[in-house]
């Protein structure tokens, strides 16, 4: 506890961290005052169908990375998600389309013109998503008996403004606080809106439990220990790496001596972080979209069994196409080729392994071993919520348990801890360790 209290008092005491922070802070009571502010037109307490339609399968998440907006039928309910969607597809195109790489290649001047496109991507997203939500809300604000008028009209075309306005805004927030706070903004936002639903959650669990006959207290404790031993596991996964050892040659110019020392090129178990989850989930939002948002009752069996998040088919299939996605996305963002070039081109060179092609297999073939059980590892993580589902864990909390939640979670608790230890270090403070163990935060292009 003492180490604790020296410590906060340490990041006081540095001003342009004790600034970062509170701007963090503000902007995030922004973001989270503007989740509950309701679009113009429409009764609040006409929104229980809403909520409950959010309260369990695959739209509970879109309520969860949105703060709760979505439910609420705010203003940011369409939140940060489209800005990620336009920032995957961007990501996709520098890789495929040969004037995305070259602008990729121009250093801060292109990073800038790419950033444009996506926030124009963004807005066309939004066009196309802001009546979709509208049509959805206006079928189930008829379920409380309350007619909402959508159609060419100047609700749909006012609300849809907004809407496309709320999530840039929330984007802006975002960049404001990489820019201004802690860590990646982004991921700060989606952090946040995670965060939001546990009180609610956990409570929730503790009172279903207290009314359960027969040790509910103790299932409730450990139902705990297990959510933070998922939590523990899910920090190996994002921290692990193998370090291949790199020997560099010696060279002199002139009377120096160049080169002649050991490196590591640290490989990570799981170099695709969460990505491989958030495209697995875009499919698997497909049967909604086919079905519709409130016709789940008229759908086949197949479209149903797609649309339950808690069956063995849908959960299979997810694991199975999260496999997949890691093993192209990790190809996508290394390149073992590029490596080793880079490597003999630095008189570098991995012992006992030749230089060129040879090096190249030999980094696939350590990053096929790493793929495999971080790819399942990853998988396992994403379908843990539907096992806790079997135990009688309530929606609300079990999503807690993995899936993409836990992992934005982690990453970003590292990511932002990690920075806040930057801090302390330069300063000539102590870590948030006296071992002289340091936080591991994410890498990779992407780190939501």
């Amino acid at each position: 506890m003492r180490k604790f209290i020296e410590l906060i008092k340490n990041i006081w005491k540095i001003e342009d961290l004790r600034n970062r922070l509170l701007t963090t802070l503000l902007f995030v009571l922004i973001y989270r005052f503007g989740s509950f502010v309701v679009l113009p037109g429409i009764d609040p307490t006409a929104l229980t169908a809403l909520r409950a339609q959010t309260a369990g399968g695959l739209m509970a998440l879109l309520d969860m990375f949105s703060g709760g907006a979505f439910s609420n039928a705010s203003i940011f309910a369409l939140g940060i998600m489209p800005y990620i969607s336009a920032s995957i597809v961007i990501q996709l195109l520098t890789i495929a389309v040969p004037y995305f790489q070259k602008m990729q290649k121009e250093g801060e001047s292109g990073r800038q013109k790419m950033n444009q496109i996506t926030r124009y991507l963004t807005v066309a997203i939004l066009l196309f998503q802001g009546p979709s939500y509208l049509v959805n809300l206006s079928v189930q604000m008829a379920q409380a008996n309350q007619m909402l008028e959508v159609g060419f009209n100047w609700f749909t075309i006012s609300s849809t403004i907004l809407l496309c306005a709320g999530s840039m805004f929330v984007m802006w927030l975002g960049e404001r606080i990489t820019d201004r706070g802690l860590g990646n903004g982004i991921s700060f936002i989606i952090l946040i809106g995670i965060i939001a639903r546990f009180p609610a959650a956990i409570i929730q669990e503790f009172s279903s439990r207290l009314n359960d006959a027969g040790g509910g207290l103790i299932v409730f404790i450990l139902e705990i220990l297990i959510l933070l031993f998922v939590f523990a596991f899910a920090i190996m996964l994002v921290q692990g790496t193998r370090r291949i050892p790199v020997q560099y040659a010696k060279r002199m110019v002139g009377n120096k001596q160049y080169g002649g020392v050991r490196q590591y090129i640290p490989l990570k178990v799981n170099s695709a972080n969460v990505m491989p989850i958030i495209f697995a989930q875009a499919i698997m939002f497909i049967p909604i979209a086919l079905a519709g948002f409130s016709n789940a009752e008229g759908a086949n069996a197949f479209t149903r069994a797609f649309m339950n998040n808690d069956g063995f088919w849908y959960n299979f299939v997810f694991a199975i196409l999260i496999i997949v996605f890691t093993y192209f996305y990790t190809a996508i963002i290394i390149n073992p080729v590029q490596m080793a070039e880079n490597l003999k081109l630095n008189n570098g060179f991995i012992p006992g392994v030749k230089p060129g092609k040879k090096t190249a297999e030999y980094i696939d073939t350590i990053m096929n071993r790493l793929t495999l059980p971080g790819s399942v590892l990853l998988a396992i993580i994403a379908i843990l919520p539907a096992f806790a589902r079997l135990f009688g864990v309530s929606m609300g909390f079990a999503q807690f348990f993995g899936g993409t939640s836990l992992l934005i979670m982690v990453g970003v608790i590292l990511d932002t801890l990690q920075q806040i230890e930057s801090h302390l270090l330069m300063r000539h403070y102590d870590g948030f360790f006296e071992s002289g163990m340091r936080i591991k935060g994410r890498s990779g292009a992407m780190a939501y």
